[in-house]
């Protein structure tokens, strides 16, 4: 009820008090003398309770962020007076899909290195902290960081990651710097109109690439096993989470086909009520989105910054994956689902293409519209090969 609807129901009420007791109103002095009955007033009709409108939010995630040289060697090139390095002009294309989310959600696959270096690329990882700046003004508000990479750098490189997400304000999950840290669930506060919601983030990894966890403290890195993914959502549903968003590290590298791991896992996985999305990274290439039982699997979304000096190959195509939450009895389902197949350029200036608005304004950058094309054909083909057509699965209109 607003402010003037309410003064205005408790004068007709006070009214009504009055000319029942007997007391006429300043337009008929004389009514209670000359014994006339007073008339009641009615009695007002409530306003009924409004029904809130239903929470929504989209999040938005994106594949492997894998520092090679070459890509912090652009990022050298585009530093301003007084920088280092800058990221951001790299993700520039996406950031109006990425900036438009409610929830953003990266997949940091390697250590960080400290401030000025040195920086490693294959096979030990130890990529610029100058990316984090560059997620946060392309719009991520989370990183995913359990890979087969979190021990490249020991227990050094964990920790600096993720001093340099915390200094950065992105929320992550999947490593830690403490026993407490690792037993503590990622949830992230999502605004919506309607008030926020809570979502929980929860990130794991299928192994550390044969190196051993640093000091023997294998709570530092979380690995995919079902019981513990199961719980921890579960535990996460019980804190509070509205939302459940599981990111899983697994897939064969370099194969678009989901291996026995992913197939037999992702059924078991978000069957669980306490699981409402799938995320998968590590093939470095575009894998399916399937939706099982009324949920989505995302098996694998390649590469969103990376270089593997294969540019005619499927090493440079990636993935942008939207889903609209909508909040719908007791809890929120998946309304849309979208994809967006990005392009990771070769040759300076690296950059990440949005490949359907490239080909649309041509503005190609140094690909080749046939380069393009083929990239979104392929893609297409991929990510639908498991029926996500049929299920809504569309692509996504860029801003």
């Amino acid at each position: 009820m607003n402010r003037r609807l309410a003064r205005l129901t408790a004068a007709s009420a006070v009214a009504g008090l009055l000319a029942v007791a007997g007391c006429g109103g300043d337009d008929d002095p004389g009514a209670a003398q000359s014994g006339t009955p007073s008339t009641p007033s009615s009695t007002p009709t409530p306003t009924p309770t409004p029904t809130p409108d239903p929470r929504t939010f989209t999040l938005v995630a994106t594949g492997d962020v894998l520092l090679h040289e070459r890509l912090w060697t652009q990022a050298r090139n585009d530093a301003g007076p007084g920088e280092e390095m800058d990221f951001a002009p790299q993700l520039a294309n996406i950031a109006p899909v990425v900036q438009g989310a409610g929830l953003a959600v990266c997949h940091l696959e390697t250590p960080l290195a400290p401030a000025g270096g040195p920086y490693e690329g294959y096979p030990t990882f130890s990529g610029p902290p100058q990316v984090t700046t560059a997620l946060v003004e392309t719009g991520y508000d989370a990183c995913t960081t359990a890979s087969n990479h979190t021990f490249d750098q020991g227990a050094g490189g964990v920790d600096r990651t993720l001093d340099a997400l915390d200094a950065a304000g992105l929320a992550h999950a999947g490593s830690a710097r403490t026993p407490e840290e690792a037993e503590t669930v990622t949830h992230v506060q999502v605004a919506t109109d309607a008030g926020p919601v809570d979502v929980a983030l929860l990130s794991y990894t299928f192994g550390f690439n044969g190196i051993p966890a640093p000091d023997g403290e294998t709570w530092r890195g979380d690995e995919i096993d079902p019981d513990r993914i199961l719980a921890e959502a579960a535990t996460a549903r019980a804190e509070g989470a509205e939302v459940v968003v599981t990111a899983l590290h697994w897939g064969d590298e370099y194969v678009h086909e989901p291996n026995a791991l992913q197939s037999e896992l992702a059924p078991q996985l978000i069957a669980s009520p306490d699981i409402d999305l799938l995320l998968g990274h590590h093939a470095h290439v575009v894998q399916p989105i399937e939706n099982i039982g009324g949920e989505w699997v995302v098996y694998g979304m390649g590469n969103l910054m990376a270089n593997h000096a294969e540019p005619e190959g499927p090493k440079a195509e990636g993935l942008l994956t939207r889903f609209t939450f909508t909040e719908q009895g007791d809890g929120f389902t998946v309304t849309k689902a979208e994809f967006l197949p990005l392009y990771q350029t070769y040759d300076p200036p690296v950059e990440v293409l949005d490949v359907p608005a490239a080909l649309a304004s041509g503005d190609t950058g140094t690909a080749s519209a046939d380069r393009l094309q083929q990239a979104l054909d392929r893609t297409n083909e991929v990510v639908q090969s498991r029926g996500g057509a049929a299920t809504g699965l569309t692509l996504l209109e860029s801003p």
